[in-house]
């Protein structure tokens, strides 16, 4: 309907719109988030004391994200040491590892690093929200900054832009990452996009193109045959962890999905696999945390001090900005689900 809606509706916020709040109990208590819903069915929760990462998202009112038991967390309780990011971790749609460091906690030049660094226990900064009335439609705009920095140290900024536009069920993530310092510093960043219950169940197929896959473990490697099967919740399931390299179109941009038969729809990421050519699957299909992650990164996530090794780790020269950007959107129907498969079939 476009610009027509306004004939029919008082204010947006009968069908659409985005909504600032203040969670007040538990953990959670002082954490401000905004919800937004497109009118088309997709609507998330984006936490602005959590690095604007998305919490809660959901199409149809049937959930897309799964949540650990944690729940929403403030940031002042954040443990760094060692997996004490775990006591904190919610998962949500998205989780924003990094900036100076994800994944295995490690001793690396000198430091001692948790897991997945701090970046995603960081409020944002500089944070704005609004809606713009245009003459092709309705955009919902959310931005704001996150800085992780350390005398002596880095001095990182993530620029975070979250834009959807009213009637469509897609939602884009815009980031830049740059360094203000003086120094080169390492620069992991992982995008750790975490599905659950009812979007993920038995019923569900991942779809992706891979020229390879890697198991992390040995548990992992029995497993890698069925890596993309997805079985009921299983008590005591041991995650399992694949690396892939993906296929991509001719400009280097790839899709993976996650779709339910049963629903009739799913979700989708497209990314640049330039940007960011690490692609992990996370398989934890455990009773009370079933949860499927098809995450992206510009490293792998094995401990800061083996990619230094390996020299694989990447870093950010001062004045440097590096830019980072997603698409995710719903797929509904036999037709679009069809034609994404044969999208994502068409990569090489």
């Amino acid at each position: 309907m476009k610009n027509e809606i306004w004939s029919w509706i008082g204010d947006l916020s009968q069908v659409a719109g985005i909504k600032h709040y203040e969670l007040r109990s538990g953990r959670a208590k002082g954490t401000e988030a905004f919800d937004v819903r497109t009118g088309a069915g997709l609507a998330f929760t984006v936490v602005k004391d959590r690095a604007l990462d998305i919490a809660w998202a959901s199409y149809k009112d049937t959930a897309l994200s799964f949540i650990t038991p944690n729940g929403i967390v403030a940031p002042a309780f954040f443990e760094s040491q060692g997996n004490g990011f775990l006591r904190s971790f919610y998962a949500g749609l998205l989780t924003t590892c990094g900036l100076s460091y994800i994944g295995t906690p490690c001793e690396d030049n000198g430091e001692t690093l948790g897991l997945h660094g701090r970046l995603a226990a960081t409020p944002a900064e500089e944070v704005g929200y609004r809606t713009e009335r245009t003459d092709d439609g309705i955009e919902f705009v959310i931005n704001g900054k996150v800085r992780e920095t350390r005398l002596f140290g880095e001095n990182l900024t993530l620029e975070r832009t979250i834009r959807c536009r009213y009637g469509e069920n897609v939602l884009r993530i815009e980031d830049k990452v740059t360094n203000h310092g003086f120094t080169r510093q390492p620069l992991q960043i992982l995008y750790h996009f975490n599905y659950g219950w009812p979007l993920l169940s038995p019923q569900a197929e991942i779809l992706l193109s891979a020229k390879s896959v890697t198991p992390r473990t040995p548990h992992a490697a029995e497993g890698l045959t069925s890596h993309l099967e997805i079985c009921t919740p299983q008590p005591g399931f041991d995650e399992q962890v694949y690396y892939l390299t993906l296929n991509s179109d001719s400009q280097g941009m790839s899709k993976v999905a996650l779709v339910n038969a049963e629903l009739g729809w799913g979700i989708y990421e497209k990314f640049d696999t330039m940007q960011l050519p690490n692609f992990i699957q996370w398989k934890n299909l455990g009773a009370g945390e079933y949860v499927m992650g098809l995450e992206v990164s510009n490293s792998f996530p094995d401990g800061r001090d083996k990619e230094r090794a390996q020299g694989r780790l990447p870093f950010i020269e001062p004045g440097e900005t590096k830019k980072y950007c997603f698409e995710l959107g719903i797929v509904d129907g036999d037709a679009e689900i069809s034609a994404l498969k044969a999208e994502i079939a068409s990569y090489r």
